[in-house]
Parts: structure tokens; C-alpha cells; sequence
């Protein structure tokens, strides 16, 4: 086996690694920001970082296979390392994307929870006070309607 391949997959697999716990540990926080659950955040940023480590992994191997002849064995393993640079480069701005997308899906999840409870809740409070819901109306009418319930009498609880 030629020193020139195994030092190239050496290499890249730890550039692998370094690169794939970089984004582990940037994706822990980053997400639990989102998710509020650690537990959540954790799982969600274990299955992107193993994507992550896959793919790359893959692109290692195949690139080993490629011949590349400068006439320099160095020379050979460093223009590998630097296609294979580029292609981290590449899947770790990928990987920042989906960890982006997967954040702000988690966060507008949790809007619109948030904004179905406080409806909810409003709905709630005004069948209390006796008020119908009413859906959206002019100024008019909603002037009128308040005119209207401050003219009855009081009701007895």
C-alpha cells in the first residue's frame, strides 16, 4: 500500500472528525435555543452531525481513489487534501444550513403555539365576561356593539 494514500486518509479522516465535533458542539447550543428541550436539541444535532460525518467520510474514500499524478508523491496528497478541504468546506456550510432551517422551523413552531394558546386564552376570558366572539368588524360596529353592552344592565353572578 503506497504511504502517499494511507497518509491521505489519515489525514482526512481526522480533518473529518475535528471538523464533524466543531459542528457537534456549535449545533448543541445553537439549537437548544430553538427546541428549549435539551434532550430534543441533542438528538436533532446528533443525526446532522452523523449525516455530516457520513457524507464526508464517503467523499474522503472516493477521493483517495482518484489518481492524481504532479510527478511528486507530496505533491499527489496535498492537491487530494485540497480537493477534499473544498468539499468540507462545502458540506459544512450545507450542514449550517440545515441546522439554520431546522432552527427557525422549531422556532416558528413555537409561535404558533404560542400565538394558538394566547388566542385560546382570549377566547376563553371573553366567553367569562359575557362578550360573543364576534369575527373581525369595522369600527362601526365594533363601536356600536361596545355601546350597546354599556347600556344593559348589569348582570347578576
Amino acid at each position: 500500500m503506497d504511504n502517499g494514500y494511507v497518509t491521505f486518509l489519515v489525514l482526512g479522516i481526522v480533518l473529518v472528525a475535528i471538523d464533524g465535533h466543531l459542528i457537534y458542539r456549535a449545533g448543541k447550543g445553537y439549537l437548544h435555543t430553538a427546541y428549549g428541550s435539551p434532550e430534543s436539541a441533542q438528538a436533532m444535532n446528533r443525526m446532522v452531525t452523523v449525516l455530516f460525518h457520513l457524507v464526508v467520510l464517503g467523499l474522503v474514500f472516493l477521493i483517495s481513489l482518484i489518481d492524481v499524478e504532479t510527478g511528486d508523491r507530496t505533491k499527489d496528497v496535498i492537491a487530494r487534501l485540497g480537493i477534499l478541504l473544498l468539499l468540507i468546506a462545502a458540506a459544512h456550510a450545507v450542514t449550517m444550513t440545515i441546522l439554520g432551517r431546522i432552527r427557525d422551523r422549531a422556532i416558528q413552531q413555537q409561535l404558533a403555539d404560542e400565538m394558538a394558546e394566547e388566542h385560546r386564552q382570549f377566547e376563553v376570558r371573553h366567553r367569562e365576561d359575557g362578550i360573543p366572539h364576534q369575527p373581525t368588524q369595522s369600527p362601526q360596529v365594533v363601536e356600536q356593539t361596545a355601546v350597546e353592552q354599556t347600556t344593559r344592565e348589569p348582570r347578576s353572578r
